[in-house]
């Protein structure tokens, strides 16, 4: 699946639009925060995981950084990593909050900083965002039991590719552990990990939580419910196969429903896991909104929300 405490926070990647000429469309008042999920990075060997989003939303306004968590891990070993990183960001830039932006296991990520530290959060969205589980994650914990040779044959394979994506990235060091953000992802772990950082999420199966929860952070949503959605793009057969394991709509990796978090802004989208941060390289529906699009017109909304 692609979505995903430091003793010393890593550096966040930025943008800038020093030589740009602004509109001041995306110009939000706090900073926006970009976090990958599961397998994530945030650039390898030159590639961005938010493809071409970051520079588009600066050169229109908006202060844009990208964190770089573990790539495996738990949701919370994630977020602690995540809250070092804004904690840093604030010192450095004046700021008095951050507008965290999540896909797919960044979405819970992102919660856990905005429940554990509310103060330091304006709002939340989630992309593709697993609150409430992935059949996926299910089904590859039924196929991997605790203890036995799949499993450890599982991880040995989880951990190369991590560590590879970390050489790659420059977050090498960073603890990694497969297990635990597979166990996170599960329905019985999103469900556990909902108990204790219960806003924004739905208290019906498809419904929307609650916009502006009691912690006063604002939270959105919204998610792509295809799997194939253009033929020259070389992974769209995996995202297929893999929605097969759904009972209803899907991006791929995760269920429409799982995905809602606050307002929800859509869940309708023709867009897969991967076309939801812009992968393969933009390559996306040829009759949906640019994914770029999303994120700007969604910079606009949380400015004109004063946020």
């Amino acid at each position: 699946m692609l979505a995903g405490s430091a003793a010393s926070a890593p550096v966040f990647a930025s943008a800038s639009a020093s030589s740009l000429e602004l509109s001041g469309y995306t110009a939000t008042k706090y900073p926006i925060v970009l976090v990958h999920g599961l397998f994530g990075f945030d650039s390898l060997a030159g590639v961005d995981y938010f493809y071409g989003i970051p520079h588009s939303l600066t050169k229109d306004g908006a202060a844009v950084f990208v964190a770089q968590v573990s790539a495996t891990n738990s949701t919370e070993a994630r977020g602690e990593q995540l809250l070092a990183q804004v904690e840093n960001l604030l010192a450095a830039t004046g700021s008095e909050k951050v507008n965290l932006i999540g896909h797919s296991h960044g979405g819970p990520t992102a919660r856990y900083v905005a429940s554990v530290r509310p103060d330091l959060v304006a709002s939340v969205t989630s992309v593709g965002g697993v609150h409430k589980g992935s059949r996926v994650a299910d089904v590859l914990r039924g196929a991997v039991p605790p203890g036995s040779i799949s499993e450890g044959v599982a991880v040995k394979m989880a951990e190369g590719l991590t560590t590879l994506i970390g050489l790659l990235s420059g977050g090498h060091n960073l603890e990694q552990d497969p297990l635990a953000s597979l166990e996170a992802l599960t329905t019985a772990g999103s469900l556990a990990f909902n108990r204790d950082y219960p806003e924004g999420v739905p208290t019906s199966d498809c419904g929307d939580g609650q916009f502006l929860a009691d912690n006063g952070v604002y939270y959105y949503s919204w998610t792509g419910s295809a799997t194939f959605t253009n033929v020259l793009d070389p992974t769209d057969g995996a995202m297929t196969m893999l929605g097969w394991v759904f009972d209803g709509p899907s991006d791929g990796l995760v269920g429409v429903c799982s995905a809602h978090l606050g307002k929800v802004i859509r869940d309708d989208y023709k867009m897969n896991h991967l076309d939801e941060i812009n992968g393969l390289l933009g390559i996306h529906h040829l009759f949906e909104t640019d994914p770029v699009t999303l994120y700007r017109q969604h910079a606009n909304r949380l400015k004109l929300q004063g946020l």
